[in-house]
């Protein structure tokens, strides 16, 4: 069990609660705690009414839906830093519209929502940079919906594996991917089987070589190229 220190410097470290005076930090932090979850571990289910919102301290946090005919698909994979379930604080009908499952062990921020809103009705500065964060994701999502509906799956392939390389002037780059190729293919709205074959064909163009899960790129320049 974390000390209410260790929950408010987990609290200071997202924006969503930097505006936070020291006495609504402390507020915040003795109505939320820590969670710790096991691989495969469910946080919470789809249509669960949603009392608490959170952030990832470490790992990995898979959230999905389930569709008509109970095939899963990947909405997103938290990772450690990112805040997730906050929006439901806006919502009429405050319930999970997705379900949260542990991919690897995770540490947790869950955060009391009532007492959250409560401080958003007092401070108007709170809300601004609020609206500001949630402004900011917003638009990452747009781009990222245009690129799933209007683009090939190549090109979304390609496009998140050039994502990766964080030096733009690199020939060549090594990724090693953070989560299974079928939950990225799910991701990406790829099918298994597509996602495979299209590794095939840039191994077979010479961009890229797979092993494991670390991709190597061969041809940065050519796979630019490649995708455009």
């Amino acid at each position: 069990m974390k000390s209410l220190r260790d929950v408010e410097s987990e609290l200071r470290k997202h924006i969503l609660f930097s505006a936070l005076s020291p006495e609504q930090l402390t507020l915040v932090a003795r109505h939320s705690r820590i969670l710790h979850l096991v691989e495969g571990e469910i946080l919470f289910q789809q249509d669960q009414p949603a009392e608490r919102f959170f952030r990832l301290c470490s790992g990995q946090i898979k959230l999905s839906r389930l569709s008509m005919e109970g095939t899963e698909h990947v909405i997103e994979v938290v990772h450690a830093g990112q805040p997730f379930a906050e929006a439901v604080l806006f919502m009429k009908k405050r319930v999970f519209p997705v379900n949260a499952e542990a991919l690897m062990p995770c540490d947790v921020l869950a955060v009391d929502s009532a007492i959250f809103l409560q401080i958003l009705y007092d401070s108007r500065e709170t809300c601004f940079r609020l609206m500001a964060d949630m402004s900011y994701r917003l638009h990452i999502f747009v781009n990222e919906i245009d690129n799933l509906t209007l683009q090939n799956a190549t090109f979304r392939l390609v496009h998140h594996l050039l994502q990766q390389i964080e030096d733009c002037k690199a020939e060549t780059a090594d990724i090693e991917l953070v989560t299974s190729k079928q939950i990225l293919a799910s991701r990406l709205s790829i099918k298994p089987e597509t996602f495979s074959r299209i590794l095939k064909t840039l191994s077979q163009q010479g961009l890229l070589t797979v092993n494991g899960r670390t991709i190597h790129i061969r041809d940065v320049r050519g796979l630019r190229c490649f995708g455009s």
